[in-house]
């Protein structure tokens, strides 16, 4: 079975939040993709439950969008305490930082009508949704602070 990066990483030596720069990969044509961890919240000390991840999801979709060029896709780790966020391009851990704060920042103050997503034609768990926990997730990484380095907190202005 092939090595996966994330998988050697030492999740007791991490500070979250933070962003952290996984991998860039070329393509045969010359195209970048970048694979970014935005740990949200402390590895083994915490998981955000599943229907408030679940939202915050369904909002970074979007909100990254606004505030970072070429995301491809943000997708929640399975032990629910951060995204895989894949780009065009490589962009600065600063960068991308800036970017989620923003992005939570939007979350902290959505109303439902923000949320897009949520029936039964446009999600395969609609019912999983809680904007009241993702509004509560989102406030307590605010207030912690998104750090540029995974093992050094530099937090983000």
């Amino acid at each position: 079975m092939a090595k996966v990066e994330s998988f050697t990483l030492d999740h007791t030596a991490v500070k979250a939040p933070y962003v952290r720069l996984i991998t860039v990969e070329e393509g045969t044509k010359g195209d970048k993709i970048a694979n970014y961890d935005l740990r949200l919240v402390q590895p083994n000390e915490n998981a955000i439950p599943t229907a408030g991840l679940h939202t915050i999801e369904h909002m970074l979709a979007g909100y990254l969008r606004d505030y970072l060029d070429g995301v491809i896709d943000c997708s929640p780790f399975g032990c629910r305490t951060g995204f895989h966020l894949i780009t065009w391009g490589e962009h600065d851990t600063v960068e991308v930082a800036q970017a989620l704060k923003k992005a939570l920042e939007d979350i902290s103050q959505a109303s439902w009508d923000d949320v897009q997503g949520t029936d039964i034609k446009s999600c395969g768990n609609y019912r999983d949704h809680s904007l009241f926990s993702a509004q509560e997730w989102s406030k307590k990484i605010l207030a912690e602070g998104i750090s540029s380095d995974p093992f050094e907190r530099k937090v983000v202005e």
